[in-house]
This record gives structure tokens, sequence and C-alpha cells, in this order.
């Protein structure tokens, strides 16, 4: 894992890792998260928030995957993937639905992970099918009734920052933070429903003891 350079910039390491752990965690814009930092007496430029988020927020999230345990050996839906924990393991911005787009997304799922799956739950599109055949995994391949709900459930937090948003216009920026906010949103889901409040506090300390190690200064 590589620690990350501040170098050259005057704001100190933990204002720059604060924002963009607000931008990333929460559904905020670029000017709450100016809003939150002036409140404390920080005189940040939300520009300057978005160029942070640019710069950091890929060695972040790069650093966090390197520490984050091996996923589920089950995919599920394409386009956005997910384990059978419902943790996301990638999501590909593709202007069509076809084969090839899903052939795309596949060989970046295999080489990204590393291991081969054991299963793959999508919906019912062909495209699914063709490209699947295609990789010799049409075997592993399946489809029907409520098998891709756990892809389904991680579609929200997307969508309500898209709404936030406006829309997503620029499929390059939208691509990259995507990514980023995947990996970011991976750390701090704790499901905190299926356990205590001192279990919780517990797997929360965890996650920002991760957190600092992945945005660390060089």
């Amino acid at each position: 894992m590589s620690k990350v350079s501040y170098a050259r910039h005057h704001s100190p390491p933990s204002v720059i890792r604060y924002a963009v752990w607000l931008y990333l965690r929460f559904n905020l814009s670029l000017r709450d998260v100016e809003d939150l930092l002036a409140e404390p007496g920080l005189d940040i430029c939300y520009e300057t928030v978005r160029r942070w988020v640019v710069k950091f927020g890929t060695a972040y999230a790069r650093n966090l995957r390197r520490r984050r345990p091996t996923a589920s050996d089950r995919r599920m839906y394409l386009w956005r993937a997910v384990d059978a924990e419902g943790e996301v393991l990638d999501i590909l911005l593709q202007p069509r639905r076809d084969k090839r787009a899903a052939k795309k997304l596949i060989r970046k799922l295999l080489r990204k992970q590393g291991i081969s799956p054991t299963a793959v739950v999508t919906d019912k599109l062909r495209s699914y099918g063709a490209a699947l055949g295609d990789l010799g995994l049409k075997e592993r391949h399946e489809t029907g009734g409520r098998l891709n709900n756990r892809a389904e459930n991680s579609h929200p937090p997307v969508r309500r920052r898209e709404r936030s948003w406006i829309g997503f216009k620029r499929p390059g920026s939208t691509q990259r933070f995507l990514s980023t906010h995947a990996v970011v949103y991976n750390c701090f889901n704790l499901q905190r429903h299926l356990f205590s409040r001192r279990t919780l506090k517990t797997f929360r300390d965890v996650t920002f003891t991760e957190w600092r190690i992945a945005t660390q200064a060089a």
C-alpha cells in the first residue's frame, strides 16, 4: 500500500482527508462540504474540495481496496456488480447494454478480483448470457426470481447522489466518482441493524482505522 503525498498543499492532510470523507461518505454537494468546513472556521472553496476529491479520492480508494478481504466468489448483476454479501465490486458506465459491454465488465471483474466466480446472477437481459457463453461461464449463469436483489438493493446510494447532482453529466468524471464512492461506501456500510450498539462501535473504530491507514501522508 502506498502512502499519499500531500506535498504542495497548504491545507493540512487532516483537513483534506476530512473534506474528501464528507463528500464520499454522505449525500452532500460540494457546496454543502464547503459550508460544513466553514463552521469550524476553515475557509475552503467548494472548487478546492472538488480538486481534492479528484486527486486524493482515487488514491484513498486504491489503498482501501488493497486492504479489503477477498470478495465472495458469487457475482451478481453486471454493469453494477456486487458479491453475495452485497459489497460493491465495480461499477462500469457504458453507452450500450450489449454483449460487448457485458464482456468488458466481466473481464474487468475477473482481472481485478483474481478469482473465478462459482455463480453469476443477473436479470434476464440476453446480453449477459451471450457474454458469459463467450467467456466459458455459461454454466454458472443464474437468473430469475429474487436472486438479483443484492445488486438491486445497492442502487439507492448512487440514485440519491444522482438526484443531488441533478443528474450525471460527464461520463468520465462520473465513472471516476462512482468507482471511488463504491470503495468508500463498502468500507463504511456496516449493516448496523445486524448487531448491537457495542459491536457497532467496535466495527466503526475498525473502519476509521482502515481509513486513516489508507489516507496517511507519505
